[in-house]
């Protein structure tokens, strides 16, 4: 059983490993073709987002309040008492 696992897992670092090289080595036709087929469509829309650009904004905020939280919660443990006797 053990020697099947080795080898499984052998046999899957080989496809990670190789997926790249299998990939770039398809012929500059290939590419071509399949580039050509596919090509990306927009959602028609009627009226703009009510927010707008700014949900970035807000997203980066909370992630700054989140941060500073953090580091006020790790800081203001000042229990160094051991639980044991």
């Amino acid at each position: 059983m053990r020697f099947g696992k080795i080898s499984l897992a052998a046999v899957a670092a080989a496809a990670l490993a190789s997926a790249p090289v299998m990939a770039e080595s398809l012929s500059p036709s290939v590419k071509a073709v399949a580039a050509s087929k596919v090509k990306r469509a927009g959602a028609a829309t009627k009226e703009e987002s009510k927010l707008g650009g700014g949900s970035g904004v807000i997203v980066a905020v909370l992630a700054a309040v989140a941060v500073v939280g953090g580091i006020v919660i790790a800081a203001g443990n000042d229990d160094d008492a051991p639980t044991s006797p």
